[in-house]
């Protein structure tokens, strides 16, 4: 399992088709110290459903120009403020496509894949 970014770029660039990547956006979430609504939060546990993830991921790499689709999500773990909770990387043929990509399966993925439980002070 990728530990870092980097280990997420080294496995894309290990794809057959990499030669066809223009680039690859990384996103690097993190544990914040308030919640949305305001709460001091003093950490968090993520819960991931990995039949819907392995699906979600299976759909945004099938787009046009996607090349390629790594994430590593910090499943049933106690993370401090400050802690990496997810790390997604996507490489694909231009910006707009690979922005795109970035943008909705982030989304997806934090509204179908993962729950996330915030421990507040």
């Amino acid at each position: 399992m990728p530990k870092t970014m980097n280990d997420l770029i080294q496995k894309i660039k290990q794809n057959p088709r990499y030669h066809d990547a223009g680039m690859i956006l990384c996103h690097n979430g993190v544990v914040r110290n308030r919640s949305r609504s305001g709460q001091k939060v003093t950490g968090l546990r993520v819960q991931v459903d990995e039949a819907r993830l392995k699906h979600v991921l299976e759909q945004y790499r099938s787009r046009p120009g996607i090349i390629d689709i790594m994430v590593d999500i910090r499943d049933g773990r106690e993370l401090a403020v400050g802690d990496d909770v997810m790390l997604l990387a996507v490489a694909g043929d231009v910006r707009e496509n690979v922005i795109a990509v970035l943008s909705d399966a982030l989304n997806d993925i934090k509204k179908t894949v993962t729950r996330k439980t915030e421990h507040f002070a």
